[in-house]
């Protein structure tokens, strides 16, 4: 960039600018933005990026950008979800934050016809159901390894050809396209008429079940193989199939620790803004439902009742597994209760809104 742009960019934040909470977008030559940012002072914030020393992202983010634009938020808390929003909408090509943190993973139930499962390192929005975020990649892969072999699910890749059995007259086969896992009996084999589309969403079913942690049909099946290898002297296997019951264990506990922990983030917020412009916002499992400013009245109060109440008597199923779009939210929420403890002081159970509401007492 020019030093006549840059100067020109620099002198309009020092003219407009205010130190108040805000999003901030820097735009690229055909109005494209580049990247989102957020601060609790957004007059002080810009500033620094025209002091960046060459080499630091701030300096090379400024270099790229042909105009600088700001909104005022209430509150920290208002900024950090409109960042989210503004980043998931447009994608700035500079933008790390609320990407894939590699200490974490998900494991991924797959929105296909014949779904997979897979263990990945961040969401998107797909429709797929994600479980986590689990910490430790190999220990996700062993757990997916294990259950797929169990329930016998297929790990090809997503452009194998399926050739369910209520399908197999469409398709005549030539020869045998079953791969190892297939012939040595670890997959039902779709891709080759080795199981019609009912029996094979039953075991999809099946998973989904365990990793929301309501059954524990593939550790019964490990158990049963552990207590039939040792009956055949056969330790070794034995082995095996404990530490694989072990891994299974540990995963699923974990899932289940996730959830109980999602579940407390549900609640009503209140956040005290700038020049008195407070907010609510309505969370139920560490996602914002509803927001609105903070009622002052007894009419807004009544409308703020009901709206906890709707939310949280609208039927949810007690699941683990998350859409994209809320794993990515949920993700945000709990890091910010997590950076911020002393906000949880300005929570409301739901309960609370409901009781006076209409004495219908609310789910949470």
């Amino acid at each position: 960039m020019s030093a006549s742009r840059l100067e020109q960019l620099r002198e309009d934040v020092r003219a407009r600018a205010e130190n108040r909470p805000g999003v901030y977008r820097m735009r690229g030559p055909s109005g494209e933005v580049l990247y989102v940012g957020k601060s609790v002072k957004v007059r002080t914030r810009l500033l620094s990026y025209f002091r960046a020393q060459r080499g630091e992202k701030g300096a090379e983010i400024i270099g790229h950008a042909h105009g600088v634009e700001w909104d005022y938020e209430p509150s920290e808390f208002a900024a950090l979800l409109q960042e989210f929003r503004h980043i998931k909408r447009w994608r700035p090509p500079f933008n790390v934050q609320h990407k894939r943190d590699n200490s974490l993973c998900f494991i991924k139930l797959t929105r296909e016809p014949v779904p997979r499962l897979l263990v990945v390192g961040h969401v998107i929005n797909d429709g797929a159901e994600y479980f986590g975020p689990l910490r430790g990649r190999q220990g996700a892969t062993a757990a997916v390894r294990a259950v797929s072999d169990l329930l016998e699910l297929r790990d090809c890749s997503s452009d194998t050809p399926m050739r369910l059995a209520d399908q197999i007259e469409l398709f005549r086969l030539k020869e045998d396209p079953r791969c190892m896992r297939g012939q040595v009996g670890r997959c039902l084999s779709p891709c080759a008429g080795g199981c019609t589309r009912t029996e094979y969403l039953a075991r999809v079913n099946q998973t989904r079940d365990f990793l929301n942690g309501v059954t524990d049909q593939p550790l019964t099946l490990l158990r049963e193989r552990m207590s039939m290898a040792s009956r055949r002297l056969q330790f070794e296997y034995a082995a095996e199939l404990r530490d694989r019951a072990e891994t299974l264990e540990r995963v699923q506990a974990e899932l289940l620790r996730i959830g109980q922990f999602v579940e407390r983030l549900s609640f009503v917020y209140t956040v005290p803004g700038h020049d008195g412009e407070d907010r609510t916002y309505v969370i139920r499992r560490g996602s914002v439902r509803a927001e609105s400013a903070a009622p002052r009245t007894p009419h807004e109060r009544l409308a703020l009742e009901a709206t906890v109440s709707e939310v949280f008597e609208r039927p949810e199923p007690a699941i683990i597994g998350l859409r994209a779009h809320e794993a990515q939210e949920v993700l945000l929420v709990a890091r910010w209760f997590r950076l911020n403890p002393e906000e949880l002081e300005r929570t409301v159970p739901a309960t609370a809104f409901a009781a006076s509401a209409g004495g219908h007492p609310a789910a949470s």
